[in-house]
């Protein structure tokens, strides 16, 4: 038998997982299910290397990738460029006739898929299943084309080239663009399949997408084609099933008006309106609801994790056989996916109608028109300045148009989605994990988004807008506010920052410097591979160097002010989403408390990853002379692990002195307990307010139960937490090793004014803000500076109510903190 990947074509059951660089992920898949016993229509693959035979054997590749180069300048390209580029070379391709031997290879194995199934000339769906040579682990879904109710040897032919031409649409040729892939690598597979007569068609998850519940499989079903269900354009029925007892413990039955249908006279798909009798019935029997659940479980037990499946029922056959699955990929965004809704009780809301609950996760209020785009060519047809974007989940690619939103609203989603990390750093408001936006609100409909409540409600709602008539845009969002004056505070305030571009609209907000500065948007959006996986294939160089121009571009815009530059700190769960990274990653059931931070940076396995951020660090400051750039460690646990940190970064060469400082997170309670000795490793802590009080209180953050129960269950303002963060101050100033400055870059004194009054008084020497509140922070700190000094010359001496002790900073005290102050600028 010949060797795999020289081969034309490729039948299903000769395929396993491993084959996907040479039939794609979609291809290998449905390989792997067949010889795991799982019904799945019959069809076989034309592999990656007959497509590049095709553009080699008909001389048209250099002509395609000068194109590329021409119409795509590097670093510049207009959305408008790709979209040329793509109809350019998309003609191109299917202009060409193909080699003769590959297209007979290709009539003939339509000719025996037909005679399987006992027709002459049977439907098939012909799909792109892109890949990348050299690079097994790419992922390409959703990028390219399918094709439905295929008949016919010259049908097949055509639309499988047109398949191989869809590898250059615009939203490839730029996710490629984006991502650095080299578009000479990138190649593309054709599966051929049975196309099955849908009665029902839809998708299932083996565990809650909502809430990463694993005991339960959840199925959606509607009548026809699964096509409408996928897509979104229909509301589906909807089915939970108990894996432990295998038993319907959930149904939501719609109605349904409309159906994705095969013509019986033409092939074609077509949209038909649903009989009465069948609107208001369930698409599927029990009987199919436990046939598929059953078939569930298995492609999980065969696949060792959760899975995300599209499956069909044959119309044409008899239950069991007409049940089968169509596709089957790994599902990987649940931990993210638990929605919190915060409504909030206002009288002047009470003829509001809301339609819409999710995750608030980035504040504001916004007004506008929906724009349902469930690709990045709907947003760039759709979407004008003002418009509320609405979608299934964001990625690097879209921030183009996210920019032009006046809120975002997605289906999928947590507080750490792409989508709620841009919406923070860009101002903009964003409720995600919402499950249903795209399928609730309608397309070019005015909408008021309340992201501070997770709420979208049905037109305009005058109370929450501020009575603002005209403007279709965000309401207080974090734009740059115009300064008056900048009061001078003993306590520094500092800015946190995550997008690097952003600063250059902050930069004049009255800020001494950032106190946390993200690298973790770089990762995503700059770089978007795994390191481990850019070391495998010998780039390491474009961590380093996207990760030195984006840290520099945020340094050299307030150069001298100091740019702390927090080192990664995704969790396995989040690593696993750049490309290349399931590889690399384990599956966590609780990966807040595991593989993270410091842990990882020493680890064997990660350590030659993490030298590479630090290496960029070094190229800031040494060879792009901006010694304005500090460092912090991100869940820091132990002192032995604290001194091999130190130890790697002396290594790299990076070690603290006057002009160069060291920082530690103070996440764990153990930086609080033994903060002396930590002191012996680092010049100075920042408070995550957030992780603290998570462990101090023994509260999962992201838990949908405990906020319902009481929201105090996880509050900064607790006097525990209060407590711990006053040791830790009074700890590093009084240090063994020197003073140890203390900051905080959690949440809490950008929301709590009096969380920020708490944190002066104890004398913290730093407090780093979200863009949007370092104005008034400063204001209020001055304020609370100058109040302490006057009790103090009027001899009052203030108790906290809660811890039953003096307020800490005295008059003497502050006197000190200012004189540090001006000791260190200069």
């Amino acid at each position: 038998m010949s060797d795999k990947s020289t081969k034309i074509i490729l039948w299903f059951e000769e395929l396993r997982k491993e084959d996907v660089p040479i039939v794609g992920g979609k291809n290998a898949n449905l390989g792997e299910l067949i010889n795991a016993g799982i019904p799945v229509p019959p069809g076989f693959a034309v592999t990656a290397y007959a497509y590049k035979r095709f553009i080699e054997e008909t001389g048209i590749k250099d002509k395609v990738y000068e194109i590329l180069r021409e119409k795509v300048p590097a670093g510049s390209a207009k959305p408008e460029d790709y979209v040329e580029a793509s109809n350019e070379i998309r003609k191109l391709i299917e202009s060409v006739k193909m080699p003769k031997d590959i297209e007979e290879e290709i009539r003939k194995a339509y000719r025996q898929l037909s005679q399987r199934v006992g027709k002459k000339e049977e439907f098939v769906a012909v799909r792109s299943s892109a890949t990348a040579e050299d690079l097994p682990d790419a992922s390409f879904a959703g990028q390219q084309e399918t094709y439905l109710n295929v008949k016919g040897e010259d049908d097949v032919i055509d639309k499988v080239r047109k398949c191989w031409s869809s590898l250059f649409t615009p939203r490839a040729i730029f996710y490629r663009e984006s991502k650095g892939f080299k578009h000479e690598k990138v190649l593309i597979s054709v599966a051929v399949q049975k196309m099955v007569n849908s009665r029902t068609a839809g998708v299932m998850f083996t565990l809650h997408p909502v809430t990463g519940d694993r005991s339960k499989i959840v199925i959606e079903g509607h009548w026809g084609l699964g096509e409408a269900v996928v897509s979104g354009k229909v509301t589906p029925d909807e089915w939970v099933v108990d894996k432990n007892t295998m038993t319907i413990v959930e149904r939501r039955i719609v109605e349904k008006f409309k159906e994705l249908v095969r013509d019986p006279q033409t092939g074609r798909t077509i949209e038909r309106e649903i009989e009465e009798a069948r609107r208001k019935a369930p698409s599927l029997t029990d009987e199919e609801v436990l046939r598929l659940a059953e078939l569930a479980v298995k492609i999980e037990k065969h696949y060792g994790r959760p899975m995300d499946i599209e499956w069909a029922v044959d119309r044409d056959m008899k239950f069991p056989e007409s049940i089968f699955i169509v596709q089957a990929r790994p599902e990987t965004v649940w931990s993210t996916k638990e929605a919190k809704p915060q409504e909030t009780a206002v009288k002047s809301l009470a003829e509001a109608k809301a339609v819409l609950k999710g995750l608030p996760a980035s504040p504001g209020v916004a007004y506008g028109k929906a724009k349902i785009c469930l690709s990045l060519e709907d947003a760039k047809t759709k979407m004008q300045p003002g418009d509320i974007l609405v979608t299934t989940m964001t990625d690097p690619d879209w921030v183009p148009y996210m920019k032009m939103a006046s809120a975002i609203v997605t289906d999928e989603g947590g507080m750490t989605a792409h989508a709620a990390i841009v919406g923070r750093e860009l101002g903009i408001p964003v409720i995600v994990g919402t499950r249903e936006a795209t399928k609730v609100l309608v397309d070019g409909k005015d909408y008021t988004v309340d992201a501070r409540a997770g709420i979208v409600y049905e037109g305009r709602v005058e109370e929450l807008l501020g009575g603002k008539k005209e403007e279709k845009a965000a309401v207080a969002a974090a734009a740059p506010i115009e300064i008056v004056y900048k009061p001078i505070t003993g306590t520094k305030i500092y800015m946190n920052l995550g997008v690097p571009e952003k600063i250059k609209d902050y930069k004049d907000l009255p800020f001494d410097g950032i106190g946390l500065m993200r690298v973790e948007f770089i990762m995503a959006s700059y770089v978007g591979e795994h390191p481990l996986y850019l070391l495998e294939t010998g780039r390491g160089d474009v961590l380093v160097n996207k990760m030195a121009e984006g840290i520099a571009m945020v340094a050299r815009e307030i150069y001298p002010r100091p740019v702390v530059v927090r080192f990664s700190d995704f969790k396995t769960n989040e690593y696993r989403q750049l490309k290349g990274g399931e590889k690399y990653e384990p599956q966590e059931d609780n990966p807040m408390l595991g593989w993270r931070g410091v842990s990882r940076y020493i680890s064997p396995q990660y350590e030659k990853a993490f030298r590479l951020e630090v290496r960029a660090i070094k190229k800031v400051r040494d060879e792009m002379g901006l010694g304005n750039v500090w460092v912090m460690a991100p869940f820091v646990r132990t002192l032995w692990e604290a001194e091999k940190f130190i130890k790697l970064l002396a290594e790299e060469g990076l070690e603290s002195s006057r002009d160069f400082k060291v920082w530690a997170m103070a996440e764990v309670p153990s930086i609080v307990f033994l903060a002396e000795e930590f002191s012996r490793y680092f010049d100075g802590f920042s408070i995550g307010s957030n992780d603290l009080t998570q462990l101090t209180l023994g509260t999962d953050r992201d838990s949908a139960i405990l906020p319902k129960i009481d929201p105090r269950y996880f509050d900064e303002r607790d006097p525990a937490v209060r407590t711990a963060i006053a040791m830790l101050i009074e700890k590093a100033h009084k240090s063994p090793y020197g003073y140890r400055t203390v900051s905080i870059c959690g949440q809490a004194p950008s929301v709590y004014p009096e969380f920020t009054e708490f944190l002066v008084r104890q004398g913290i020497d730093s407090i780093s803000v979200n863009p949007d509140v370092v104005a008034k922070t400063r204001e209020l700190v001055a304020s609370i500076e100058h109040r302490v000094l006057l009790e103090k010359n009027l001899g009052i001496e203030r108790y906290d109510e809660d811890l039953g002790w003096p307020m800490r900073r005295t008059r003497k005290g502050l006197k000190n903190i200012w004189a540090r102050r001006v000791d260190e600028d200069l």
